[in-house]
């Protein structure tokens, strides 16, 4: 596109959002909002409150949003404890997860299908 096409596309773009501008402006819904949230603002600054301050009053729940209940589930169920013994020593292993020091070593030396395998 060549300089001259490019400068009169953006100017009858610029032109387009001048109009919706000025259509804005003379807007009654939009002049109602502007007064409100100015009559507001000056409200909540006269009472020292903030936005936050009055959702707590109408709605003191509404800052009361758990992660977990946010999600629509209850409390994480905990992990089962599972207990491995290694038939070659008779070592055993109590473990809630697959992040243990021993259980680890053992997958790298025996592979982890066979530590698996010794799951009680």
């Amino acid at each position: 596109m060549s300089k001259l096409a490019e400068f009169k596309a953006l100017e009858a773009q610029i032109a387009a959002q001048l109009k919706q501008l000025d259509a804005l402006k003379n807007d009654g819904n939009l002049k109602r909002e502007i007064e409100f949230e100015e009559k507001l603002r000056a409200l909540l600054g006269e009472y020292g409150m903030s936005l936050r301050d009055v959702i707590n009053v109408l709605d003191p729940q509404a800052g009361r949003v758990s992660p977990s209940s946010s999600a629509g589930r209850g409390p994480r169920r905990q992990r089962q404890v599972k207990v491995y013994k290694n038939p070659e020593n008779g070592e055993v292993v109590e473990t809630k997860g697959g992040n243990h020091k021993v259980l680890k070593a053992w997958k790298e030396k025996y592979g982890a299908e066979k530590v698996e395998s010794w799951l009680q």
